[in-house]
């Protein structure tokens, strides 16, 4: 079971999107991926994944993917990219149909959204994620996140079908993933930063809250784990083929650098919109053809009375003995296991990658181990490690911070690296070690061997997490109990009873707080899926234990033109000045293109003139905004000429360009291998993204997947049909 290396337990469900081109992250985990350095690239997932935003910290919610890029060697290109043929040849025999509507063997039963290569994706798994997807993108709900549930569904249905086909293929392949494998990703891949703050895991307790929460069992999400990094391999293999002419990266280079200077006039819409004043006729017609925007905006609402029972208050009652502790700790040894690492710097000299053809700059290579000497006989002769790290080392990584890798464990970096760096002293530093990335001089800063924490390290840590598992249970038995009198002699004598306290509320929607009990999606899940007048019932939050009942409810309900007079007025002046805009940006441009003169068709028409100065493709300017929208006309311009209407929202735009500068040979050179790379990049996902599309088109053909057409219907259709 792996789940007993983290005790047996599991802590939050992702769901995984494996047909979108995946970004890539550097330098995450600890070390400096992008710089090439000692980090294996396969300890990192390629696969997109999209975090629970719910469950995982605010750091989750910047996208702060680890992402993997594998550029191989000269011989392992050929042979990856023989193997790559070898297997979309082998796919076209296994995946072509045999023939006859046999071959489909019939739609999944209900219940079933799909089979993949005999695995079921279930209606239950895809509610699971549509829910997760629906909670990242409106945190907080409203009535639009519900209306929007079916959309999801259908996305999260198809996402599932893609991951099994992929997981079949890496599987038919001889990919596999094993426990070892799913351990390291938890520990060192993208989730250490949550369940491993400082290379210490956050305990069996709290692994099992955070899952919990999402209602995920612990052989679900680590299966979900072994998928990504068997789509991680798969992906390896399918991109490892992908290259770059020297042509196509000069073209992007200059495509990237170069510079425009132009002057253009600007019509702002807060101008225009201070001139509308809508009469109340056109108010009304207004609210009469959107009137279907304002249906139920008002949202539903309901009044409860309910008792919380506060498993923090039972906590500061509970004892925790000694014979708990060791109980405990003997249960979750493994839990304080801390592995061997070393905390380790280094000094990169970077050795250039082979060439298409699998040739070897080797007078390159001697001219990077004779600097990589040189920087060897300096820290002999008595230099300091951290300031030749930060003035000489390739790796901008580590550099910045005098060449520190931080802890590291043993499968974190390229076998040479990791054994010299494991065999040194502590204080020691390393000859020349060559890797695949250059040439490297390794320094030990400190080193810990293996070994399990004592009781006495861990009590601090055990003694709360045995207090909460106390008073939960002691707080779900009272809850149960009182939820059975509630239902026998109603809510207010059963607290009566027990000294407790009924709070009855006003009439509240569903994102709002109540005392006690917050914010919480569960509990609203709770009230506001139950009818009026129904029996007391019961739900967890995080605060503990909420026992309830509906007193009233208020349907959703759709305002009078009177009731939301201002937002109608708003939004009639924003549509007004919204159309007035593109005239008035279009006038502009039409008169400055006849007369070549765009200042003057500024001042004819009021609009503000300005000028930028030399500004890139990525850049912004001033009223016009980003260079990669609208305005990316100017690089196609020559000087002199004027555009057409630019809109960026808020404003609207003519320009006509000034200069033109394009970039130099010079700055090609220092740009050259960081536009290869994004290139590669680049091509890999869009390599992975048609041999996905592919796979999937093969299987639905031969057979292998099979979508129950009545169960995706009833997913288009709404979460109410399905039995959610």
């Amino acid at each position: 079971m792996v789940g007993r290396v983290l005790g047996k337990h599991a802590y939050g469900y992702v769901s995984i999107e494996f047909f979108c081109p995946p970004r890539f992250a550097e330098g995450k985990g600890g070390a400096p991926l992008g710089s090439k350095s000692a980090v294996r690239p396969e300890s990192f997932p390629s696969a997109a994944v999209v975090y629970n935003h719910s469950l995982l910290p605010n750091f989750w919610s910047d996208k702060n993917m680890i992402r993997f890029l594998q550029t191989p060697g000269p011989v392992k290109k050929i042979v990856l990219g023989g193997l790559l043929l070898l297997i979309c040849a082998a796919m076209l025999v296994y995946l072509i149909p045999t023939g006859g509507s046999s071959v489909l063997g019939g739609a999944p039963p209900a219940g079933i959204v799909a089979t993949v290569d005999d695995q079921d994706v279930t209606r239950q798994d895809v509610m699971r994620v549509a829910q997760n997807m629906l909670r990242q993108q409106f945190p907080r709900g409203n009535a639009m996140a519900s209306q929007l549930l079916p959309f999801f569904a259908s996305r999260a249905a198809d996402q599932l079908i893609t991951e099994k086909a992929l997981v079949a293929e890496a599987h038919r392949v001889g990919f596999r993933a094993t426990d070892e494998d799913v351990r390291d990703e938890l520990q060192h891949g993208a989730y250490a930063a949550v369940l491993f703050p400082s290379g210490k895991f956050i305990g069996e307790q709290a692994y099992q809250n955070l899952l919990g929460q999402n209602d995920v069992t612990v052989p679900q999400f680590e299966e979900g784990i072994k998928d990504s990094i068997l789509i991680t391999k798969l992906r390896n293999l399918v991109a490892a083929s992908a290259s770059v002419t020297d042509t196509e990266i000069r073209q992007e280079f200059e495509k990237r650098n170069t510079k425009v200077k132009f002057q253009y006039a600007v019509v702002r819409e807060a101008d225009l919109r201070k001139g509308i004043h809508p009469t109340e006729s056109e108010l009304k017609a207004f609210y009469e053809r959107n009137k279907a925007t304002y249906n139920n905006s008002i949202p539903e609402k309901r009044e409860i009375a309910y008792v919380l029972l506060d498993t923090s208050k039972l906590a500061a009652e509970t004892q925790v003995t000694p014979q708990d502790l060791r109980s405990y700790y003997d249960q979750h040894r493994d839990e304080y296991r801390v592995p061997e690492q070393v905390n380790v710097r280094h000094i990169l000299v970077k050795t250039p990658p082979a060439s298409a053809d699998g040739k070897v700059d080797q007078k390159a290579v001697d001219e990077a181990k004779v600097k990589a000497e040189g920087i060897l006989q300096q820290l002999k002769a008595g230099a300091k490690f951290d300031d030749l790290a930060r003035k000489s080392s390739d790796d901008p990584g580590s550099a910045k911070n005098g060449g520190s890798l931080g802890w590291i464990g043993r499968g974190r970096t390229v076998p040479e690296f990791e054994k010299v760096a494991f065999s040194l002293p502590k204080g020691g530093t390393s000859e020349l070690v060559k890797s695949s990335y250059g040439f490297h001089i390794i320094h030990v800063d400190d080193k810990q061997e293996a070994h399990v924490k004592s009781l006495d390290e861990v009590k601090a840590q055990i003694e709360p997490l045995i207090k909460q598992q106390k008073a939960t249970r002691a707080a779900e038995a009272q809850a149960n109990s009182l939820l059975t009198q509630a239902r026998n002699s109603g809510l207010e004598q059963a607290a009566s009873a027990r000294s407790l306290e009924v709070i009855t509320t006003d009439f509240f929607s569903r994102n709002e707080s109540l005392p006690g009990i917050g914010s919480s999606r569960p509990f609203a899940d709770a009230v506001f899926g139950e009818g009026e007048k129904s029996p007391p019932d019961m739900v967890q939050v995080q605060s503990g234990f909420v026992i309830f009942k509906v007193m009233a409810v208020k349907p959703p309900a759709t305002p009078t033109l009177e009731e939301i007079r201002s937002r109608v007025e708003q939004e009639f002046q924003n549509e007004r000045a919204g159309q007035l805009l593109g005239q008035k940006t279009q006038e502009l441009s039409d008169r400055a293109k006849a007369e070549h003169d765009l200042k003057k068709a500024a001042k004819e028409l009021g609009a503000t003139l300005k000028a930028s100065d030399f500004v890139l493709p990525n850049g912004q300017v001033p009223d016009v905004g980003s260079m990669t929208g609208p305005a990316a006309i100017a690089f196609t311009l020559k000087p002199g000429e004027i555009s057409g209407p630019i809109n960026s929202g808020a404003t609207g735009a003519v320009l006509q360009v000034l200069e033109k500068q394009e970039p130099t040979a010079d700055e090609f050179a220092q740009k050259k291998d960081e536009i290869r790379d994004s290139l590669v990049q680049q091509k890999q996902g869009e390599l992975f993204g048609l041999f996905v599309n592919n796979l999937r088109q093969q299987m639905e053909k031969s057979g292998k997947i099979k979508v129950n057409q009545e169960e995706m219907k009833g997913l288009s259709r709404g979460a109410s049909e399905q039995g959610e």
